[in-house]
């Protein structure tokens, strides 16, 4: 028999042995979506390693409700009000954020290594179906929820010199002209770099055929690459561009959302969080940064029991 240490999946008779229960009451947790599973051809499977965090949570009421860490999509208004969340915590709890792209922070939410990814898939108009087929694609999904928490411009950013070139092109840029700029990359799986590759089909040019050698791991990191004259142009949000003193060519508005484990939405320290979203300071930081619409944050935009979007 295989030991419960080297399992990646459970069995319901698996589960029984490793929690002492017995399988009738695995089975009603799982229909319940207590215990974190998935059916798979007609056959649950439980995560091992979300079977352990499960169970660290419910020691003490959940002995690590001290904590949350955010990841996923980069954002600055996010990252500055997070910062305001742990200088009022103070040395009592701890709120973290690191950007790791949509994708990847997915990735990391599933395995149990964060509390709540941020991302962002597809324009605004698009985002419910765009945001729930990209949820779909992880085994434990039906235990998440998204919560809505604003909208943002997305576009290229540039330097000024750049922009006066940009706007000679006008609609008879091609293809030549734009593969000519250097061009700064998001990492695969960012939802900059989809709303990139996105733009750049419609002008009939694959991402491969454009001049790009560097790579960066955040916006703000791209940014910067272009404000040292590293790149020429990228994809980004306009409060990035601003902040770096760039030019931002508006292309689409998107949905920014908050995926997370079901229990994790009434955690205090997400609550805060939200609720630091429609303070007037917030609401006026976000007008400064430029390219944000609070309206609605905090609003439950799909729960995993329903499968369906909202």
């Amino acid at each position: 028999m295989t030991e419960s240490a080297e399992l990646t999946y459970m069995s319901v008779k698996q589960v029984s042995e490793y929690l002492s229960l017995n399988e009738k009451k695995v089975y009603s947790m799982a229909n319940d979506r207590i215990l974190p599973a998935t059916k798979v051809t007609g056959k649950w499977l439980f995560p091992k390693i979300l079977i352990d965090r499960w169970i660290m949570e419910s020691c003490h009421s959940g002995m690590l409700s001290d904590r949350m860490h955010i990841t996923g999509s980069d954002d600055p208004l996010l990252s500055m009000l997070v910062a305001k969340v742990m200088s009022q915590v103070g040395t009592s709890e701890l709120v973290s954020y690191s950007s790791t792209g949509s994708s990847l922070g997915l990735d990391i939410l599933s395995r149990g290594y964060a509390d709540v990814c941020a991302l962002h898939w597809g324009k605004l108009e698009d985002s419910n179906e765009s945001h729930l087929e990209l949820l779909k694609k992880y085994p434990n999904h039906q235990q998440w929820l998204m919560v809505h928490g604003f909208n943002r411009k997305q576009g290229l950013m540039m330097r000024p010199e750049t922009h006066l070139k940009y706007e000679m092109l006008a609609d008879d840029s091609t293809s030549s002209s734009l593969q000519s700029w250097r061009w700064i990359a998001r990492q695969s799986g960012s939802g900059s770099q989809q709303h990139l590759e996105q733009w750049l089909a419609k002008k009939d040019i694959n991402f491969e055929e454009v001049n790009s050698t560097i790579v960066a791991q955040s916006e703000r990191e791209l940014a910067g690459y272009i404000a040292r004259h590293n790149g020429d142009i990228g994809f980004g949000c306009q409060s990035v561009a601003f902040e770096s003193g760039l030019s931002f060519v508006p292309v689409l508005t998107e949905s920014f959302d908050f995926v997370m484990p079901q229990g994790i939405y009434f955690r205090r320290q997400l609550q805060q969080l939200l609720s630091m979203f429609q303070e007037p300071k917030s609401i006026q930081l976000a007008a400064t940064l430029g390219g944000y619409d609070l309206t609605d944050c905090g609003k439950l935009m799909w729960d995993g029991k329903s499968e369906n979007g909202p």
